[in-house]
């Protein structure tokens, strides 16, 4: 029923900034959490922030805190993820994910996801 597309990926250079977009369709986004996982190469996927339906309440990895910052805008059907001082640990495929939450709730756990995007490469060079 939902589907997400991600956007906004690219190369960039270590220190520099980039800002993911993921638009959602097919449903009510305001009723969504929402999150963001990346994949590295060989590596499994892992959780790097998370929002609430309303986007008051965040969560986010311990290792990106200060550098990564979730929001959303329900009224565009987006969230979106702003990467600061990128690191080359930083390159992954970014996926966006979406469940059906209570208000307040911030998912942490991917198992707990019903959608999922397909994915925008970030590649971060030294």
């Amino acid at each position: 029923q939902v589907q997400l597309v991600e956007s906004g990926g690219g190369l960039v250079q270590a220190g520099g900034s980039l800002r993911l977009s993921c638009v959602a369709s097919g449903g009510t986004f305001s009723s969504y959490a929402m999150g963001w996982f990346r994949q590295a190469p060989g590596k499994e996927r892992e959780f790097v922030a998370a929002i609430s339906r309303s986007g008051g309440t965040t969560y986010y990895v311990d290792s990106l805190k200060g550098r990564f910052t979730i929001s959303r805008d329900n009224a565009k059907n987006t969230v979106y993820l702003q990467m600061n001082s990128l690191k080359s640990e930083d390159t992954a495929i970014y996926y966006c994910a979406a469940v059906t939450a209570a208000p307040a709730r911030v998912v942490v756990i991917q198992n707990e996801y019903e959608y999922w995007g397909q994915g925008t490469q970030v590649t971060v060079s030294s």
